[in-house]
């Protein structure tokens, strides 16, 4: 539309964008062509962990917790930043881990069930059928 000669509120209506989007995608089109208004990738920090350090942490985790010192099978931020700062060196923040669990690793949070150790799941079904009725009031 640049090439035809239309004005920016012409391409602005066409395109159902602000008069000032098409005035800056005019210069950007004046100083570089086409190509200049193409898409770029998203820029921002790069991430501290590079793909083989990513691998690296995945590995330590399939280990389980137990294998790096913890006495439960248990992974929680903290313990997870401590095994990524042993194995890389790069010290991440809670947010960072969660980050990297959640979107590079495709980890979800699971909580575990809370349980006594000493449960009996056999007296506990014994005491459901024969005590429970004996002391229910009511049909």
């Amino acid at each position: 539309m640049f090439e035809e000669g239309a004005s920016n509120a012409e391409i602005a209506r066409a395109v159902g964008v602000c008069a000032e989007s098409v005035r800056r995608w005019r210069r950007v089109w004046k100083e570089g062509g086409v190509s200049a208004l193409r898409r770029r990738a998203a820029t921002g920090r790069p991430p501290k962990l590079d793909d083989a350090q990513v691998e690296m942490v995945r590995a330590a985790l399939a280990r389980g917790a137990r294998a790096h010192g913890f006495e439960a099978d248990l992974w929680t931020l903290e313990r997870v930043g401590a095994v990524v700062e042993q194995k890389t060196g790069v010290v991440l923040s809670r947010a960072s881990v969660w980050r990297l669990l959640t979107g590079r690793l495709g980890w979800s949070l699971q909580r575990p069930e809370r349980r006594a150790v000493e449960r009996d799941e056999s007296e506990i079904a014994r005491w459901i059928a024969h005590e429970w009725p004996r002391i229910k009031k009511g049909p």
